[in-house]
């Protein structure tokens, strides 16, 4: 590792494998070209996946800001065929599709190409891997360059057959001749120049001639995983490496007044103990020994309590008294009827603080050799934490490398980032020593940036005919996105005994939004207003969730929609579509509606069985930019106890050009339950001291035994229109859906996740 090269979790290769080697010296010339624009140029601005200013507007994709077609294919005289990514994978399986896409255009096997990601000395700079950005970005680049560069080889081909390019045609890494004669790439590239930009407009395939996308292909990233090989960050064991735990304060604000580390140093196996202010942290040579050292020097420190935090009974009030920046999201339209409303419905909805709590804990390995620091990583930017770590360090950016390695838990901004700084911190002060961190679950729990509490209120009008003539939606929150914007937003860098202020917090501007994001429903609405009351002032540590605001936004929509459904003495699916323009929205409602066996629902009173049984129906377009999805579920809950259920799911999704069906339908499922889990259990808890939900007995999240009983989920191709990430878009609906169908079930309206906490479980008992 004395070099700096990356090691392989994934297929377990050492960095002294010789197979390794070989390929790093033929993929030398890999770092020679200029991924332009410099890096500067590309920090992030605006979104949660990064927005950039673009050098090359015109150009689909992440093309965009990054034209230069051989920083997404290289291909070298021995025929080796590298596609790179600057998205990384987190479980999603985006290398298979982004494989599927390059092979498709390539014509190669998948297996014939070596895909990197998110390496800040190799890749494309696209920010961070988040908002359902890899397909639409990524994927639109890679399928726009394989294109552009398999005509280059294909030309150049042409040339040395003495043939036009067009009687030419490419299979398994060649070019070939009407009468058999074969270029291969590696031939072909000698006399290519894929140093160049790509073009506007260039041709791809038709979908008709698709042999890989829309077809299932097995993920290349789980036998490692299910078979036991070492697949993530957290299973890298490079030679001589070190292990080190931290001991994080207390609570919010703590100071560490005294360490006695006298005795801790003394303990078998430890190599060092690392204070800077606040920042403490143990080395040993073994990880067991670490974690015993850690425990003794968490009894040896001396803490001054920092400021207390508010009542959590009263947070949502809180966020509503505090000074907020005031956007207006949407303004339009007013109501124009004068015949008397048939109904005005007003209805306040919220969500607690959740905590992403990965299932395994964040980790990260970092070394510093020759003056160079690199650090082994599960953040979701790669980019953007190298600028903070070489910040932090006051290093020299071209001296500081983040290589992604996948992490067993992810799903927004949780601990990756800040034990990564925690590594390079005590990497720093043991040169020439890969040093590996890895949080307790107390710790994750604890100190990760959280999903922040949100507050919504609604109101709309019904006109005489039952439809909706005046809408007013209102919501307060915190920000989405304290991601790593400068070293202050490290929670390390925050410790330290000179400590670096974490950047001011910002909304992310619609359409991609943050808490504000999907808070414009996409009915047709005659008069609409929404009001974003952005909070800067955060009681609890925040930042990104899978989602963002949708989940709440859309719960609280379509719990309305539901609402007014009612009011308006009409069938819940029936009342959507009237309100729907959309084509494709209408074709996820009624693929769901028809798949469902939904039938016209009467508006209930209430229902005082024991056992009641119910439906309930959602619909969202995520960012109203991005895949359509609508779900119905079936659920059963038992009144006496508060027990809840699911029967059945059924979920539609239209997310433009499928490239694996597998992989769509696994974000899916996954997302459906994650939402379950969020919207029925969690709620990250604290007192006036600390954040005391630190384990899975204190914030529980769903087990396997509520687990809905069936899922289906259908899929709506659509061959050669642009990609629309899935990876967010059941979120909300899945949330609404939920409600819904529990309304329906017992006529309660719990409208404050989760909803089988201690109010909702009260509520349904009443």
């Amino acid at each position: 590792m004395s070099d700096g090269r990356p090691f392989s979790a994934a297929h377990g290769s050492a960095p002294d494998d010789p197979t390794r080697r070989r390929f790093l010296v033929g993929g030398s010339l890999m770092v020679s070209f200029a991924i332009a624009p410099a890096v500067a140029a590309l920090a992030q601005t605006t979104t949660e996946a990064g927005t950039f200013n673009a050098s090359a507007p015109k150009l689909p994709g992440s093309l965009k800001t990054t034209p230069l077609l051989d920083a997404w294919i290289k291909v070298t005289p021995d025929g080796h065929v590298s596609v790179f990514t600057g998205k990384a994978e987190l479980g999603t399986g985006i290398r298979t599709a982004l494989l599927q896409v390059a092979a498709e255009e390539l014509d190669l096997a998948p297996d014939a190409i070596e895909l990197v990601t998110a390496d800040t000395t190799r890749t494309p700079n696209e920010g961070y891997t988040a908002g359902s950005h890899t397909m639409a970005d990524s994927g639109t680049a890679i399928l726009n360059a394989a294109a552009q560069v398999r005509a280059l080889l294909v030309a150049s081909a042409a040339l040395r057959l003495g043939v036009d390019a067009a009687a030419l045609t490419t299979r398994d890494g060649a070019v070939i001749a009407a009468d058999g004669r074969r270029v291969s790439y590696g031939e072909a590239v000698q006399h290519a120049d894929l140093h160049q930009n790509a073009q506007p407009d260039a041709p791809t395939k038709p979908p008709s001639a698709y042999a890989l996308i829309g077809h299932m292909l097995p993920r290349v990233d789980i036998p490692g995983k299910v078979t036991g090989g070492a697949s993530y960050v957290q299973d890298l064991r490079p030679p001589g490496m070190l292990h080190a735990r931290v001991v994080r304060p207390p609570s919010y604000g703590a100071r560490l007044v005294s360490v006695d580390s006298g005795r801790v140093e003394a303990l078998p196996g430890v190599v060092k103990v690392v204070r800077n202010g606040n920042y403490l942290a143990v080395v040993a040579d073994d990880e067991w020994r670490a974690i015993l050292a850690m425990r003794e020097l968490a009894l040896a420190a001396q803490w001054r309590s920092g400021p207390p935090l508010p009542d959590p009974a009263n947070v949502h009030a809180l966020l509503m008294s505090l000074p907020a920046q005031e956007i207006a999201v949407a303004d339009q339209g007013t109501a124009t009827s004068k015949a008397a409303p048939m109904a005005t419905l007003r209805a306040r909805y919220s969500r607690p603080y959740l905590t992403h709590g990965s299932i395994g804990p964040s980790c990260a390995v970092a070394q510093l050799d020759n003056g160079a620091m690199t650090v082994w990583t599960h953040t979701q930017g790669v980019f953007p934490l190298h600028a903070g770590i070489a910040e932090m360090l006051a290093m020299p950016p071209g001296k500081v490398r983040c290589v992604h390695v996948e992490g067993s838990g992810c799903y927004g901004h949780n601990g990756a980032d800040d034990v990564a700084a925690d590594a390079a911190l005590i990497a720093r002060e043991l040169p020439g020593r890969p040093v590996r961190v890895q949080l307790m679950r107390e710790q994750e729990h604890m100190w990760e940036p959280f999903g922040p509490a949100m507050t919504v209120d609604a109101k709309a009008t019904l006109d005489a005919a039952g439809m909706i003539a005046d809408w007013r939606y209102e919501l307060w929150s915190n920000t989405h996105n304290n991601r790593i914007e400068n070293a202050g937003r490290l929670l390390p860098a925050q410790l330290l005994a000179q400590p670096f202020t974490p950047a001011p917090p910002k909304p992310i501007p619609m359409p991609e939004g943050g808490g504000d994001r999907n808070s414009i429903p996409l009915y047709r609405v005659p008069s609409l207003h929404v009001q974003h009351h952005f909070v800067p002032t955060m009681p609890i540590r925040v930042s990104a969730m899978r989602s963002l605001g949708a989940h709440m936004n859309v719960f609280a929509i379509e719990s309305f929609i539901d609402e007014l459904a009612r009011a308006a003495h009409a069938d819940p699916v029936a009342f959507r579509l009237k309100h729907l323009d959309d084509p494709r929205a209408h074709g996820v409602i009624r693929a769901v509606a028809d798949q469902f066996g939904w039938h016209a629902h009467s508006a209930l009173t209430g229902d005082a069985s024991p056992r009641s049984h119910g439906a309930g129906f959602a619909f969202a377009q995520y960012k109203n930019l991005m895949a359509y999805f609508a779900v119905a579920m079936d659920v059963t809950v038992l009144r006496d106890t508060g027990e809840l259920s699911i029967e059945r799911v059924v979920a539609a999704v239209d997310c433009g050009q499928i490239v694996n069906p597998d992989g769509v339908r696994n974000q899916i499922e996954g997302g459906i339950l994650q939402t379950m889990s969020w919207t029925l259990y969690e709620e990250t808890q604290f007192d006036p001291q600390r954040i005391t939900s630190y384990d899975w007995s204190t914030y529980p999240i769903m087990r396997f035994s509520s687990v809905p009983k069936r899922v289906d989920v259908l899929l709506i191709d659509r061959p050669g229109l642009p990609f629309l990430g899935v990876g967010e878009a059941a979120q909300g609906p899945a949330a609404a859906a939920l409600a819904n169908a529990i309304d329906d079930a017992t006529g309660v309206r719990v409208r404050d996740l989760p909803l089988l906490g201690a109010n909702g479980k009260k509520m349904l008992k009443a």
